[in-house]
C-alpha cells in the first residue's frame, strides 16, 4: 500500500476561469473551488496574464502593445494580485491563503526543490491553502530558453521546463507524492476523437505503472491539437502525467463545470488515470 504526502493537487487553466464571451471572470467557478480547498490540498492556477489583460481592457479600454515578453509581464503582474484576491474571498477564512510563484530554475535545482517541498508541507500542519502559479512576470521566454539550454549541456538527466501549468501540477504532484492529481480543462476529459464528446475516454488502467504508462502511450497517438494558442494540448497533458502516475498517483482530467468532490467521487464525466 502506497503512502501519499498530500491528497490532492490540482490545476485549472486560464479559459476556464473566464467568462469569455462576457470578457469578464468567472466568479462561479473561483467559488465552486475555493469552498472545497482545505489543508492538504495544493492548487496550481493559471489565469494571471488572461485576468490582468481583461483588467487592463476595462481600466484603459484599450490592449497593451509592444515586445510579447513585455505584454506578458505586465497582464501576468496586474492579474496576479486578482487571482489571489479571488481565492482568498471564496477559501473558507479558517484557512491561511499563500501564493507560491514558481519557475523552472526551482525544479531542476535540489536545494530549492527540497525548499518548495518543505514549505508545502508546512502549509498542511498550519492550515493553509497553497496558490502555485508560473512566475511569468519575471521569467521571459528568450531567458528561460537561455537557462534551459544550459541546463542540458551540463548534463542535467531530466530538464523540468515547466511550459505551462499542466507541466507545473505534475511536476508538484511527484514533488510532494500526492494521491490524486486533478486537472480541469475546458472538456470533460481526454477524447479519441476531439470533435467528438461522445469519444469520452472514462478509464485508463494497469495492472501496473508499466502497463499503465503503455496505455497512456497508446491514447496520446489519438490526441491532435490545443484548445488555444500557447497551451499544449491533451497530448502534452497525458506526457506530463507520466511521472506522478510511476509513483502510484491517480490522475484525473475533468471539467470545472464539476466540483472537486463530484469528479473524485465519479458522479461527472472524468477521465481516470490509475493502477487496478
Amino acid at each position: 500500500m502506497k503512502s501519499f504526502d498530500i491528497e490532492l493537487v490540482g490545476k485549472i487553466g486560464s479559459m476556464a476561469l473566464i467568462r469569455k464571451a462576457e470578457h469578464d471572470i468567472d466568479y462561479n467557478v473561483f467559488s465552486r473551488i475555493g469552498r472545497e480547498l482545505q489543508p492538504g490540498m495544493i492548487w496550481v492556477s493559471s489565469g494571471a496574464v488572461e485576468i490582468g489583460r481583461l483588467d487592463y481592457i476595462k481600466r484603459t479600454g484599450r490592449e497593451l502593445e509592444g515586445p510579447k515578453d513585455n505584454i506578458m509581464t505586465d497582464y501576468s503582474a496586474q492579474g496576479q494580485a486578482i487571482l489571489m484576491e479571488e481565492y482568498r474571498r471564496y477559501i473558507p477564512k479558517a484557512y491561511s491563503v499563500r501564493q507560491f510563484l514558481v519557475e523552472h530554475t526551482h525544479f531542476n535545482d535540489a536545494e530549492k526543490r527540497k525548499n518548495i517541498y518543505e514549505a508545502l508541507m508546512r502549509c498542511v500542519e498550519q492550515k493553509a491553502i497553497p496558490i502555485v502559479n508560473y512566475n511569468d512576470a519575471v521569467s521571459f521566454e528568450a531567458n528561460r530558453c537561455w537557462e534551459l539550454e544550459q541546463l542540458r549541456f551540463s548534463g542535467h538527466e531530466r530538464v523540468v521546463e515547466c511550459i505551462d501549468n499542466d507541466e507545473t501540477a505534475s511536476v508538484i504532484s511527484t514533488l510532494v507524492h500526492a494521491r490524486y492529481l486533478l486537472i480541469f480543462t475546458s472538456a470533460d476529459g481526454i477524447y479519441l476523437d476531439p470533435n467528438n464528446p461522445a469519444t469520452l475516454v472514462e478509464r485508463v488502467e494497469g495492472k501496473d505503472e508499466e502497463e499503465l504508462i503503455a496505455a497512456i502511450d497508446e491514447l496520446q497517438s489519438h490526441c491532435i491539437g490545443a484548445s488555444r494558442s500557447g497551451a499544449g494540448g491533451a497530448k502534452a497533458k497525458l506526457e506530463f502525467i507520466k511521472e506522478p502516475v510511476r509513483q502510484g498517483t491517480t490522475v484525473m482530467i475533468a471539467s470545472p463545470r464539476y466540483s472537486i468532490k463530484e469528479v473524485l467521487t465519479g458522479n461527472c464525466p472524468r477521465t481516470v488515470f490509475q493502477i487496478r
